[in-house]
């Protein structure tokens, strides 16, 4: 393998996952935050329970996109068995959540449109 195309992408894997770090800690401590104004609040809104739990859900999809990259980059200079595993594992993942996630929104968008007629 060419030292040169190592040199360059190690630096970007480590940025991509310092990047999905940092959106999971944001992502966590808005949930958190939200969280406890929604107890403080003494409402039993469960759209507002339910948003909270979708918005920290897109927080999620987007840090798993980001290590999803950096799985790809990676296993573009060491493709192993291992790394094609792990990179297999993030992509499943991702696409279960995103699944999920979508189904959900579009229940809360028909729960929405019942509400307003």
């Amino acid at each position: 393998m060419n030292e040169w195309l190592v040199t360059v992408t190690e630096p970007v894997i480590v940025a991509l996952d310092l990047i999905a770090l940092v959106v999971i800690i944001a992502g966590t401590a808005k949930a958190v935050w939200d969280m406890l104004r929604f107890i403080a609040s003494h409402t039993r809104d469960r759209h507002a329970r339910r948003q909270i739990w979708m918005t920290y859900s897109h927080w999620l999809v987007g840090a798993l996109t980001f290590q999803l990259a950096a799985d790809i980059v990676e296993s573009s200079i060491a493709p192993d068995w291992d790394s094609i595993g792990r990179l297999a594992a993030v992509a499943v993942i991702r696409t279960f959540l995103n699944y999920f996630l979508e189904r959900d929104v579009a229940e809360v968008r028909e729960l929405q449109k019942g509400s307003e007629v």
